[in-house]
């Protein structure tokens, strides 16, 4: 039965009253309610229990150092001693451009670590290599206020990961769970010590994997978190609800210092590989196949024919190599890697370096409209040549030897020419074009191809080149860091 009144103050109370008992749950819903979220709260709390034993404070003494704001910039250090700052901040940033030259100092960087194996009286840590990089001592400290004095095992800075010891049997040790299978939106633990605030514990979300091309690290595949992860943070694990690792927390993006949602984490999965070879031999020992590739652009899709922007495109094989004894072509286009599709050249250049050096691989490419399966050998990687070869590729150009013929008609020059120039790369837009020859580079005869590698790898990210154009010859620097 409708409930009426003439009152108008009356009818809006009834029907405000009305619509409460409409809204508003019932007691046992309410309960629910809490009751599952006291849950979540035990299942951090219990993550926490489980893990901080394991967790410890680092802290590094480095070497002095003197007029630090000009070395700052040079060397990517900063004067809250954690390279997170130097990674996303710029040159800009007041509180460095507040430090004055003065006297040598002793450096003091701090971060975060886990124990994750043992073997008789020592126990391993994991860190972040730049918590550890330039360390002239290494104090570890525990929950329970134990110190240590920890040693460097081994360090890979191109994945950013470094391996410790202590002398000490009873510290247990973390799990380093599956991150393939982490997916999007899943709930994360960040535990660590930031700014110096012992066993500091954050929570949040995976907010997406396979991150890469950030310019952090030269190996990346990160996992992206909105869980809390600030400065001194670096090195400490990041966990699921299980209490497992699923990777390493190392850099953050912040435009003010502090946390803004966007921090990054090194997947257990890359961890465990760097990891068991540093322990087994205390290096690493990366995959090589040999080629270089680039994005799928829709220009290059419509000029390949291709159906989609799916892979990656190879525009240069090395000689020798395990790829071009496969058969591997510039022009190709890798679709997969041992069956796992490729999203793009950070992920193909992972797979390649954790690829075991003389194992079997297999590429999935397609080749003026057909798909082949290549199976190739896989080689070890000689870290000084890829260098060489990353600089080479780091001004965007393809250099050959002349032939017999082109030097005869230069009055038998020794020189490389230029084969092509990447589409706006460092090269192309100082107007070096295909055709040119070149002289020197670096004030050193080139001659080869290899020699050209070898006058770039060793420079510091710039390069002088000596060119003949039109008869005569003129310098030009070109640089890339």
């Amino acid at each position: 039965m409708p409930i009426t009144s003439h009152n108008p103050v009356l009818s809006l109370f009834l029907a405000v009253a009305l619509a409460l008992s409409l809204t508003l749950p019932a007691d046992g819903a309410t309960d629910s309610g809490i009751e599952s979220l006291r849950a979540s709260s035990k299942a951090f709390s219990s993550v926490a229990k489980k893990v901080s034993p394991s967790v410890v404070f680092i802290q590094v003494e480095g070497q002095s150092r003197e007029n630090f704001p000009a070395e700052a910039r040079e060397r990517g250090v900063w004067p809250f001693n954690d390279d997170l700052f130097s990674r996303f901040f710029g040159d800009d940033y007041p509180a460095l451009q507040r430090r004055k030259p003065g006297k040598p100092r002793r450096e003091i960087n701090q971060g975060s670590g886990f124990a994750f194996a043992a073997q008789k009286d020592v126990t391993y840590l994991l860190t972040n290599s730049h918590v550890v990089e330039n360390a002239g001592r290494i104090r570890v400290k525990l929950q329970d206020g134990r110190e240590f004095n920890a040693r460097l095992k081994a360090t890979d800075p191109k994945s950013d990961i470094a391996v410790l010891e202590i002398s000490s049997r009873d510290l247990p040790i973390l799990k380093l769970g599956d991150s393939s299978r982490l997916e999007v939106g899943e709930w994360v633990v960040a535990l660590g010590n930031p700014f110096g605030l012992s066993h500091t514990l954050t929570a949040g979300v995976v907010s997406a994997t396979g991150r890469t091309s950030l310019g952090i690290n030269d190996y990346e595949d990160f996992i992206q978190t909105d869980a809390a992860i600030n400065p001194g943070n670096s090195g400490g694990p990041l966990l699921n609800l299980d209490g497992e690792v699923i990777g390493m927390n190392t850099a953050i993006f912040s435009k003010s210092g502090g946390h803004m949602g966007v921090g990054f984490a090194i997947p257990s999965n890359l961890v465990r590989v760097i990891a068991d070879q540093i322990l087994a031999s205390g290096s690493v020992v990366r995959g090589y196949i040999g080629l270089a590739v680039q994005p799928l652009d829709a220009d290059l899709v419509q000029a390949l024919s291709l159906q989609s922007h799916r892979g990656v495109l190879v525009n240069q094989v090395n000689p020798d190599s395990p790829a071009e004894r496969a058969g591997i072509q510039p022009g190709d286009v890798l679709v997969s890697f041992n069956a796992a599709p490729l999203s793009d050249g950070g992920h193909y250049r992972n797979q390649a370096a954790l690829a075991k050096p003389g194992s079997r691989v297999i590429l999935g490419v397609l080749r003026e409209g057909r798909t082949l399966t290549v199976p190739v050998e896989v080689g070890q990687l000689d870290e000084l040549a890829n260098q060489r070869a990353e600089a080479v590729q780091s001004i965007g150009l393809v250099v050959r030897a002349l032939t017999s013929e082109e030097s005869r008609r230069l009055r038998n020059l020794r020189a490389v020419v230029v084969v092509s120039v990447d589409r706006g790369s460092l090269a192309a837009l100082a107007g070096i074009q295909p055709g040119t020859v070149i002289l020197e580079a670096n004030r050193k005869p080139v001659s080869s191809q290899a020699e050209f590698a070898a006058a770039l790898g060793d420079s510091e990210g710039s390069v002088l080149l000596r060119l003949l154009d039109n008869g005569s010859s003129r310098f030009m620097t070109l640089r890339w860091r």
